[in-house]
């Protein structure tokens, strides 16, 4: 067993009564989480809840201020998180590439995990095999010969989830993959991450976002998160309810769910409270 690969029998990733403390203030309290293999998780909450935060611990990009956390079987702290992350796929919107590299080549990029590529790397036959099988699986596949300064936003969050698979990641992190896109752009979207989640039912994902529109019709679990504690935590259906999201954005919101997608409606505030 290399020191990436999971306990038997322990969840993908786990936390234990985690807090982060940050010049005396509280960004997560007690956190306590676990994300199995074929999970799709989604983190809930207001801007300034603590979402990306908890995202950094659970992609050893961070660590803990108290309690623990493990990724891959492994707690932070006793282990080399370079051998951990080479199993995580971590998907950043904001990607800091500034040179006209194609989409092919960003994509490629995946797999020596730089923003450039590497001098006098190149890759295998199957490697390259695999980059155009995941480009035409996230709908880019006519695209990959673009330059990356031409795409549209939407594009790129699809181009950059095919970069993050290329190393076959047991678990991908998506810190807000819809903001900025259109309705279209949106759809295809979650609808590449809905066909991704299930030709691949061992992937495990944690999706951050504060808009339930743009929860995949594959998620499974839901977790959320109020001024860095947890409001609730568990099955989709039982924790996206219209009393649970009230508590969590502190306001009455009215949930519905059609066709395995979610709506949310505020209500409206009487005008003395205006």
């Amino acid at each position: 067993m290399t020191s990436a690969e999971p306990l038997p029998d322990a969840p993908l990733l786990r936390t234990r009564a985690v807090d982060v403390v940050r010049d005396s203030r509280y960004l997560l309290r007690g956190i306590t989480l676990d994300v199995e293999a074929g999970q799709h998780w989604a983190l809930l909450g207001a801007n300034g809840a603590g979402k990306s935060t908890l995202l950094a611990l659970l992609g050893a990009v961070s660590h803990p201020t108290h309690g623990e956390v493990h990724v891959l079987g492994r707690r932070l702290g006793r282990v080399d998180i370079r051998a951990l992350r080479a199993h995580l796929g971590h998907v950043n919107p904001r990607h800091p590439l500034r040179s006209p590299l194609t989409v092919r080549e960003v994509v490629l990029t995946g797999l020596t995990n730089s923003i450039e590529p590497e001098p006098r790397w190149h890759p295998t036959a199957d490697q390259a095999r695999h980059a155009e099988h995941l480009l035409d699986l996230m709908g880019m596949a006519d695209r990959a010969a673009s330059a990356w300064p031409t795409l549209s936003q939407g594009e790129r969050g699809r181009a950059l989830i095919a970069r993050a698979l290329m190393p076959q990641p047991r678990l991908l992190l998506l810190d807000e993959p819809a903001t900025g896109l259109d309705l279209t752009a949106r759809e295809l979207l979650l609808g590449s991450l809905d066909l991704l989640r299930r030709r691949h039912p061992a992937l495990a994902t944690v999706l951050v976002t504060h808009h339930l529109e743009e929860l995949p019709e594959t998620t499974t679990h839901a977790l959320l998160l109020r001024d860095g504690e947890t409001v609730a935590a568990g099955p989709v259906a039982d924790v996206i309810t219209t009393e649970l999201v009230s508590d969590c954005f502190g306001h009455p919101i009215s949930i519905a769910r059609h066709d395995g997608r979610w709506t949310a409606r505020a209500a409206r505030r009487a005008p003395a409270e205006l």
